[in-house]
């Protein structure tokens, strides 16, 4: 036999399956918003870039410096 519900249980089952629509079609909404995929990711990596004063990690300094040096020596072994 199937069982009876009263009004107030399908009202509730009702709303409580409208929240998860709700949840889906926000996470879908995000998924699709690639401006704001792409400002996030730019935040992430200038936090992980900076330190917590703003400045340059010297790792990212060192980093950047030991291109030039290459690419400078690149460019000096290709004229020679």
């Amino acid at each position: 036999m199937s069982e009876q519900r009263t009004a107030t249980e399908l009202e509730a089952e009702i709303a409580a399956q409208r929240d998860q629509l709700a949840e889906t079609v926000d996470q879908l909404t995000q998924k699709l918003d690639v401006k704001a995929q792409a400002r996030q990711r730019a935040a992430d990596l200038t936090d992980r870039a900076t330190t917590d004063s703003g400045q340059p990690r010297p790792e990212v300094i060192a980093a950047a410096a030991a291109v030039v040096v290459g690419l400078g020596l690149l460019v000096w072994w290709r004229r020679r």
